[in-house]
């Protein structure tokens, strides 16, 4: 049982005002809610982070992108593309956001902390290195992992996405890099349309990559079995000093975003932190620090939320009034594609 986890929040990301967009303050309002009133908010040790540096930054984005987006500062609001809004504190809360998880790192790896959950918005992993994208200005988490490796001193950095979508731009800033290892699970086809099995690094970076993409339909059980059965072995065979998780809660069945094509539970969010929490004892002195991604029904999100900071703590998941998903006459068979991963990536 991890005894010191910590939750990372600050209200600069309620400035980031995104008028109607599903991806707006009331999402963390609401995780914050329910972590208050369960009293499970008690036993976390609160921080706020800082900003991230524009040195710090630039270690993922480009000079140009940044200055783009500090530009958007104290402006009302703006699309920067069909899906990414902006508005006057939308900088000030990326910039935050990925300082957040940068001071998240910094505190696990240094052993403030067990593990961190980082209560972040705007979410991060589809910011590539020259472009906002999918309600996503600042790459948090990509941010996060170089900053491991070029200041804390570490020479593996392992980053596992179960958002709903993949995180393309996570890939992309590292697919020559073989330090980091980024392993995605992730709804196929579907925005942003990367992310298929056999994209699996260039250069010095192949076999970094490890991509499970899914037809809808995958539940608790599936997402259990591939963690089991591949995303386990890769961990291990990579040896990683730290494990990030960009924890997206948009595969839960309740979830509208994808027309509730997954249909992940609370529950079953609790069982793939706890297995990332045990992996992460086993690999790399309990290293691990989880940042919100995606998640968009305020019940489900909340909920997943706490069961998985349950999950970090070590208790097991509080029941939560969502319940599970319809059932199915047939579920999908994974069996292809766990072969196919195993055998690009030399798993046996």
């Amino acid at each position: 049982m991890l005894s010191n986890v910590a939750l990372y929040y600050d209200d600069l990301f309620l400035g980031h005002d995104t008028l109607e967009h599903p991806e707006h303050a009331g999402r963390l309002t609401a995780c914050l809610e329910l972590l208050e009133q369960s009293g499970l908010i008690g036993r976390l040790e609160r921080r706020s982070g800082r900003d991230a540096t524009t040195a710090e930054l630039e270690r993922v984005h480009t000079t140009w992108h940044i200055e783009q987006m500090q530009q958007t500062a104290g402006q009302g609001p703006q699309k920067l593309d069909a899906d990414t809004v902006v508005n006057a504190g939308s900088f000030d809360a990326a910039v935050r956001a990925a300082g957040v998880c940068l001071a998240a790192t910094e505190a696990v790896v240094q052993g403030e902390h067990d593990a961190a959950f980082c209560l972040t918005r705007p979410p991060g992993h589809h910011a590539t290195p020259a472009m906002a994208k999918g309600f996503c200005i600042f790459n948090s988490i990509a941010v996060a992992a170089d900053h491991a490796l070029a200041a804390l001193g570490l020479k593996r950095v392992a980053v596992v996405d179960f958002d709903l979508h993949h995180g393309n731009g996570t890939q992309d800033a590292f697919y020559d890099d073989g330090r980091v290892l980024y392993i995605s699970t992730h709804q196929f086809p579907f925005y942003p349309g990367s992310g298929d099995w056999n994209q699996a690094g260039s250069g010095e970076g192949l076999g970094a990559t490890m991509n499970l993409p899914l037809r809808p339909g995958c539940g608790d059980a599936e997402f259990a079995f591939l963690l089991d059965q591949v995303i386990a072995r890769k961990l291990r065979a990579f040896q990683p000093e730290l494990i990030l998780v960009s924890a997206g809660y948009d595969a839960h069945f309740a979830d509208s975003i994808s027309g509730a094509a997954q249909r992940l539970t609370c529950g079953g969010y609790h069982t793939l932190v706890s297995r990332l929490r045990d992996l992460a004892a086993e690999l790399c002195q309990g290293r691990i620090v989880l940042a919100l991604e995606g998640g968009y029904d305020l019940t489900a999100l909340a909920w997943s939320v706490r069961n998985s900071i349950e999950a970090l703590l070590g208790d097991a998941p509080t029941p939560d009034p969502v319940g599970l998903p319809p059932a199915m006459t047939r579920t999908p068979d994974l069996g292809e594609l766990v072969e196919r991963v195993k055998g690009l990536h030399g798993l046996g």
